[in-house]
């Protein structure tokens, strides 16, 4: 923000406590105006503004000037904490019509206010501009300290950390200058050779006095007693301080005894590039897992290739993800999650090969960049599987075990860009995912769902263009009850299409998972909602007593948009469309990865009166205990269940036990994908309570369904059971 722009408020604030204030002026302590809102100013305002900070030794909080054409003026002093003059405020008035002037005292009282306001804010500008200018000078210092020849940042291959060292060391005319972060595993020394031996033996000790002190320690001689080895250096240690305060390693710089002892200048430079390591550090180390951000992961990239001298290198890159980290944080504490990331990283840092890189890219993900094949790297990945599975995790249950994804890929090292090989390492790790979890996969050319996450790029820009060209298309696919009663209404599954430029409709298995992927499903969600709403309002009387419901699926990217509940209610709301008339799914996937939001949301709609159904319910790890705090009205049960029940015991099993449950919580239950006669019989022989399929109904478009709608909203209860007479209703 400008200076003008931001002393107009007090201007502004000035003329409202004081209508007639024509102008507002601000002065320096010398006379120097820095601010005014008027066009022009009186020239004999500056005399008299001169004049009276000529004495402004004197006490008092301003004073009236008597301006030859303007009305009436006021004077006020802004003194600092020493009582010093800091600035001048003048305030001019329009004259008023008796000719009367407003006394000081009044004038002044009336803007006490505001002139302490100005007064307190001027105070902390010059602070600020105070430490400011501190702060310059002393990069000034570090920067004359930690000049670093630019044309060949990397040709010794030193990262950042040595790059300070080395200058350190340098300028001080140590012998030896190191770094220890025990909690980051990170020793780095310069220059090395026989001297670092005397950082083996003192580390602890320095590390233990400078995290108690908190300041440089300065040891230019040690005594020792007779018996005890000399140690033939003079050492300076500074402790790295993180931001919080706390001490996290040390720099330790060495001189041979023959050397001047250690100054307060070189205590001073040398805590200089302590702040400056510990900030470096900060940067590029995650505090939790204590392995390096991404962004210092691609520098140390940038750093190989150049003492590669750009050369092909046979580099692998490892994509590690923690398997269902949320459930961990949802059902035991974020902290408990935090905690099994800084044991995966701990086991990283422990086992990572040498001249190998490990960083924590986002919130439960790795990196690990290696210089092997895909093979070898595979196998450091399949023992980091195994090691993490072994992993004790204070505060989850014995029955949770804590597991990782892996992918695999090659890196060739001719791009400084870790982006490609990165995005192929990704792939490779959500197809170890979609495959079950726990396991590793490499990245192959031929592989189908690898190829397909390279297209849904093309496909998302298809679906943008949909979007904004109106070519998605909603159709219905009917549910119908197998058992009568008065809630037994037929339901209609709103389903979405999309035309291409030719007109020719694609299914959502084509178009999707780029709109998953690319985060275009809070969009597609509102459109179909809006769009579901438009076409019912106009028939809102004929559904006053909810003789049909529409369904409506939602996705879990919705739900973790914190304005989609608010939208969903009020769209519901104004149009006063009976709530009853819609249901709202969602897969229990992504209602269990965001429980909070989904109990919440669910709720909301329950209360509304619109039904909630868990879509594709049983695939989850405890699809069972999660019930009990979802506020649920339907249950939609998985679809490879209902279509193995004929042939797999398990699957019946599974099926039973979900109908009892449900039938004890009165909870609705569907059958998906009810495809033959066959597996509808024995779906509802188990006790399901509707179906949905082929062999019940195909999808057709919407309009098909508004059309008939009449006859719907005319039926008794029980006129559209499966085991009615088949209609053209429900064939569809």
């Amino acid at each position: 923000m400008s200076f003008e722009t931001s002393m107009e408020p007090y201007a502004q604030l000035i003329r409202s406590l004081l209508p007639r204030a024509a102008a507002v002026n601000l002065f320096d302590n010398t006379g120097k105006l820095l601010w005014t809102s008027a066009a022009a100013t009186n020239s004999d305002l500056f005399a008299l503004v001169l004049q009276a900070i000529a004495q402004s030794g004197e006490r008092g909080d301003g004073q009236h000037l008597a301006l030859s054409d303007d009305g009436p003026a006021y004077l006020f002093w802004l003194r600092d904490s020493r009582d010093s003059v800091a600035a001048v405020v003048t305030v001019v008035c329009t004259p008023r019509a008796d000719a009367n002037v407003l006394p000081f005292s009044y004038v002044h009282d009336t803007l006490r206010p505001a002139l302490e306001l100005l007064r307190r804010d001027l105070l902390a500008r010059a602070d600020i501009q105070l430490l400011n200018e501190s702060l310059v000078a002393r990069d000034k210092d570090l920067e004359l300290l930690l000049s670093v020849t630019g044309s060949h940042p990397a040709s010794t291959g030193s990262d950042d950390l040595k790059s300070l060292l080395k200058n350190a060391a340098g300028h001080l005319k140590c012998v030896l200058a190191g770094i220890v972060v025990p909690d980051k595993g990170l020793v780095v020394t310069h220059p090395g050779g026989d001297d670092n031996s005397i950082l083996t033996r003192t580390q602890r000790q320095l590390l233990a006095i400078t995290q108690t002190r908190r300041d440089p320690l300065v040891i230019n001689r040690i005594a020792t007693q007779a018996g005890q080895v000399a140690i033939p250096y003079r050492i300076l240690a500074c402790p790295l301080r993180q931001g919080s305060g706390r001490t996290s390693g040390v720099l330790a710089l060495f001189r041979k005894l023959e050397a001047p002892e250690f100054m307060a200048r070189d205590v001073h430079l040398a805590d200089l590039v302590a702040h400056k390591i510990a900030a470096s550090i900060e940067t590029s180390y995650d505090t939790l897992s204590g392995l390096l951000t991404r962004g210092a992961l691609e520098q140390r990239v940038r750093l190989v290739y150049a003492e590669a001298g750009g050369k092909p290198q046979r580099w692998s890159l490892l994509y590690v993800d923690i398997d269902e980290l949320h459930v961990i944080n949802e059902n035991f504490g974020m902290h408990v999650g935090d905690q099994a990331i800084a044991q995966i990283g701990d086991l990283l840092r422990k086992h990572l090969p040498i001249e190998s890189f490990a960083a924590r890219i986002s919130g439960d993900r790795f990196a690990i960049l290696m210089p092997s094949d895909i093979d070898e790297s595979a196998m450091f990945g399949e023992g980091l599987r195994e090691g993490v599975t072994r992993l004790t995790t204070t505060g989850v249950d014995a029955r949770f075990r804590l597991s990782i994804s892996l992918g695999v890929a090659q890196f060739s090292g001719r791009d400084t860009d870790l982006g490609r090989s990165l995005a192929e390492a990704e792939s490779a790790c959500k197809a170890a995912k979609d495959r079950g979890r726990n396991r590793l996969e490499s990245f192959q050319e031929n592989d189908v769902s690898i190829i397909r996450r390279f297209t849904d790029i093309n496909v998302a820009t298809d679906v943008r263009s949909a979007l904004a060209d109106n070519r998605l298309r909603l159709e219905a696919q009917m549910i119908l009850p197998f058992v009568d009663g008065p809630h037994s209404r037929p339901h209609y599954e709103i389903l979405l299409r999309m035309l291409d430029l030719d007109g020719n409709t694609i299914g959502p298995d084509r178009f999707l998972s780029a709109a998953l992927r690319y985060q275009m499903m809070p969009t597609i969600d509102r459109w179909v909602i809006s769009t579901v709403i438009d076409l019912l309002r106009p028939r809102r009387e004929m559904l006053a007593n909810a003789p049909v419901v529409f369904t409506i699926n939602f996705s879990g990217q919705s739900l973790l948009d914190e304005e989609f509940a608010d939208y969903v209610i009020r769209s519901i709301e104004t149009s006063r469309i009976n709530p009853a008339v819609f249901c709202f799914e969602l897969t229990e996937s992504a209602a269990v990865a965001s429980m909070a939001a989904a109990e919440a949301l669910m709720s909301r709609l329950r209360k509304l009166g619109c039904g909630v159904a868990l879509d594709d319910f049983g695939t989850g790890l405890s699809s069972l205990s999660y019930l009990r705090s979802m506020p649920v009205s339907m249950l939609k049960i998985d679809g490879s269940f209902v279509r193995d029940i004929l042939r797999d015991e398990r699957a019946e099993s599974m099926v039973r036990a979900i109908a009892q449950l449900a039938r004890a919580m009165n909870i609705t239950t569907v059958a998906e994908y009810v495809e033959t006669e066959e597996i509808r019989n024995r779906v509802r022989t188990l006790g399901i309570d509707y179906g949905q399929g082929f062999a019940i109904a195909k999808p057709v478009p919407v309009s098909e369904v508004l059309e008939v709608l009449p006859v719907l909203a005319a039926a008794t209860p029980g006129a559209f059971l499966i085991d009615a007479p088949r209609s053209g209703i429900a064939s569809g």
